[in-house]
Formats: C-alpha cells, structure tokens, sequence
C-alpha cells in the first residue's frame, strides 16, 4: 500500500486518530497516537520520534531519541477505539536514519533477506497455532509476605462442586477432557466466533476456531500462513484482538504457557516451509512424509540448534513448566510424522506440494515473533547450507511412542532445556548461527541474555507458595 493509499484511507473511513506501534524485545507493543490531522505524506518519510531509554533492552538515557518509521502495509482500522482510529506497525531506526539492530521487526525483515539472497528460495512461509486461555477471574500477588495466584473459570474442572447463584449447571470440563466439545460444555463458542469475527475485519484470513485440551477455557485460533514478518505482525495483531474482546465479555485472556498446575499447558506450533517464486521446495513424493532433501536438512538444524533456540522460542520461566513429560509436551529433540512428543512433527493429512511442511511444536507464546520466527529461519538455512542430516545424527525419525520406550532408549533421545537457564546457556554457546550474514549482533544477544538471566534470577529468588507446604513444618 503506498503513503498515498494510506492517506486516503484515513480520509474515507473519516480516520481521527493515527495509532503509530513498535514491539519491545519481550515482544509487547508499545503506541503513540497523533491526531488525524498532524499525519501526512511527510510522517511516513520523517517518522514518529519516542524515547528509547523507556523501553527495557534497547539504549541508556544517553542515547534515547529513537524514530519509529510507519510501515504502510501494516495498517488497520482499530475495533476497539471509540473514536475511529488507523493502526499502523512501525521499524525502530536511530536519528541518523540507520535500522536499529535491537528492532525485533527489523531483524525479521534481514532474516527475510538473507534468504533471498542464500540462493535456497525467495520466501519462508510461517504458520503460528497459538493456543491461550479464557479466564472469569485472574488474581496474584508476590510481595515480601505472601506470593499467590489464583485464576477461575466457569468451565474448570475443580467448580463441579460450587455452589453458585441459581444452582451449578454442571457440563465442566475435566482435566484433559477440553477438546472439541459441543455446548453446553463448551461455554465459549461465542467469544471465540466474536474474536474470529473481529480478526476477519481487521484483515486476518482466520482458518477455524475450537476449544482446546485443558480445562477451565483454553482455546485455539488458526489464521492463514503468510511470510515471516507479515505472519510476526499477524500474530501481534491477533494476540490484540484475543486480549480485547475477552474484556469486552467481561473475561481476561492469556497466552502464558501454564498458567495451570496438573493440565496441558498452551504452545504456539509453528508452521513451516519454503519456496522458490510459485515452486514448493519442501516437497518429495515417495520421501519420508514426502519430504525433500531440503527440507531435512532443515529439519536438521532446528534440531540441532534447538537447545539455543528455545532461548528465544520458549523465553520464560514459565515456558518450562510446560515443557516437561505427560502433556503432550514437545520436550524430546527428534522428528516424527505422527508423534505430538516429537519437537519437530510433519503433517502428513490432505497435505498438497504446496502445503508441504514442517511443524515445530515447542514454541510458546511468550516468544516475541519476530525474533523466533527469524531464528527458526536461521537455524533451518544453517541446516541447509551445512546439509545437515538430521537422521545420521540420531534424530530421529521417531514414529512411535516414546513415553513407552525403556529407560535405556529413552537416553538415546536428547531433550529440550530444563530452565530457561540452561537455554540461555546453549544460547551463548552457539549463536554464530543467528549472526550469520548481520541478521541478530553479537551486542543484542548479550543484551538478551542479560535480561533474560535477571528474570530467571527474580523467579528463582523468590519463595515459592509450595514451598511453605513442604517445609514449614520442619
């Protein structure tokens, strides 16, 4: 879309306000508005001065003029502003005009570019499956004396006792009973249709809808495939859209990979492929799940690199409270064409040359989009351009289930990180990977880990709620 169409779209929708939006490195959006009327031609080539030194990870307060610059193939009317308002997703740059190389968007856009010109293909298509839940009521709290949390849902498993206003109504969802059930057991089908109603307005070619595994509302969205950062700035725009009409119904949504003890957690399997122009080049009829030689030396280097992957794929501490055994968690670092434990998993249902693929299933939600899907790029052309072979190096493929292999196979199997820790660690052990041809810096991942190390130092400080049931009575 040109500045030109931009503008007229701001005068045909009779726009007031100009809603100008960058992503921070934990991958949150931050906003300034301008009215209508200070916005022309000029903003689009000046851009939208901020301060930097306010937004955690980017420059000391010595450096903080930052400059969004307004991408026009970004914009969207807002559906949540009273008064009519135009959103548009912007790339940092420093004042003297130069991309910051801490912008998430921006290392999207070179991740984007190095591809292009590696040689391997034109374009990377991703497809982010990113689950959330549907809260009634969200409570915590973590001072000097007293750490909690407490969330509740119509829908949970533990209210089938509650004695409510009216009487209880029954059809909970029990632990693990969340897939696909029809009303009354699911409570949600109209919140999930609104916000699909709203992302189809805003743009989103949205796919389908349905209730998810866990108890107490959890939930799943699926919109289209689309190039990488077009795909990061689709799913910042459908997290938006998930978190506002859940307000609007008086609920509180959330992406947090386990937010519930003893039930599936929520990941964000990510879809994955490439071409060359209109040609598939993840595809090879008669293959192992049709797959090209490409693609498993794609494979090979998500596997490869995953224990440094995961340190921008899974960056909470929380992350690895989903990662563990029993919850059709992705924990083992193998490849398969039908295990859900496997980390990297090809769908092999109704799938075309076209929609040839690979899925990797450990990601979660807390990941910023640019910077992993980038580094999900990286590590697969590393693979390539190292004709990594993911079989000779043990990985697999794992057609079976794995939970029932013995102790003495199971070694066989690397896992994921334990803690966000151990990923950090592997992440500063390899990341020449993601420099690769100036894509992540050297200062930025130094920068990332630090701030990701003080956040694994908060929680771990901290006394624990179970702790007192273990050990107050000592």
């Amino acid at each position: 879309m040109s500045v030109q169409n931009v503008l007229n779209k701001i005068a045909e929708n009779n726009i007031q306000f100009v809603d100008f939006r960058f992503v921070d490195l934990a991958g949150r959006a931050h906003h300034i508005t301008l009215p209508s009327t200070e916005v022309d031609a000029e903003t689009f080539v000046n851009g939208v001065a901020f301060d930097g030194s306010s937004i955690e990870g980017f420059r000391g307060i010595e450096q903080s003029d930052m400059v969004m610059m307004p991408d026009t193939e970004s914009v969207f009317i807002d559906p949540f502003t009273d008064h009519p308002t135009l959103n548009v997703m912007c790339n940092i740059h420093t004042p003297d005009g130069e991309r910051y190389d801490r912008d998430p968007r921006s290392i999207a856009q070179k991740a984007e570019e190095l591809l292009q010109q590696s040689g391997v293909g034109t374009s990377a298509f991703f497809a982010p499956e990113s689950e959330f839940f549907i809260f009634d009521d969200v409570r915590y709290e973590s001072g000097m004396n007293k750490s909690y949390y407490e969330v509740d849902s119509e829908e949970a498993a533990w209210n089938t006792g509650r004695k409510e206003e009216g009487g209880n109504l029954g059809f909970k969802v029990g632990v693990k009973g969340g897939y696909v059930p029809v009303a009354p057991t699911d409570t949600q089908q109209d919140i999930r249709s609104e916000m699909v109603r709203v992302m189809q307005e805003a743009g989103l070619r949205v796919e389908r809808h349905h209730h998810e595994v866990a108890t107490a509302g959890q939930a799943e969205i699926n919109f289209r495939f689309s190039t990488l950062t077009k795909t990061a700035d689709n799913l910042m725009l459908y997290k938006y859209i998930v978190h506002n009409v859940a307000r609007q119904y008086g609920k509180v949504a959330t992406f947090m990979p386990k937010p519930l003890f003893g039930d599936n957690g929520s990941g964000m399997h990510v879809h994955m492929s490439i071409f060359n122009g209109d040609e598939p080049l993840f595809y090879d009829k008669g293959a192992y799940a049709n797959l090209s030689p490409l693609a498993m030396h794609y494979i090979g280097g998500i596997l490869h690199h995953a224990p440094a992957l995961i340190a921008l794929t899974n960056p909470s501490t929380n992350s690895f409270k989903r990662l563990v055994p029993g919850y059709e968690a992705p924990v083992n670092l193998v490849f398969s064409k039908g295990n859900r434990s496997a980390a990297v998993r090809i769908p092999i249902a109704a799938v075309t040359p076209k929609g040839c693929r690979i899925e990797f299933r450990t990601p979660d939600s807390t990941a910023n989009p640019y910077l992993s899907f980038a580094a999900m790029l990286l590590a697969g052309l590393d693979g390539i351009k190292r004709k990594i072979d993911p079989t000779a190096l043990g990985y697999g493929p794992f057609d079976t289930n794995i939970y029932e292999l013995s102790d003495e196979e199971k070694k066989e199997i690397r896992s994921v990180p334990g803690t966000l820790d151990e990923a950090l660690d592997a992440l500063e052990a390899d990341y020449e990977f993601l420099t690769e041809g100036g894509v992540f810096t050297a200062d930025f991942i130094e920068n990332y880990v630090a701030i990701k190390r003080n956040e694994a130092k908060a929680v771990a400080t901290r006394i624990h709620p179970h702790e007192y049931s273990l050990y107050f009575g000592c």
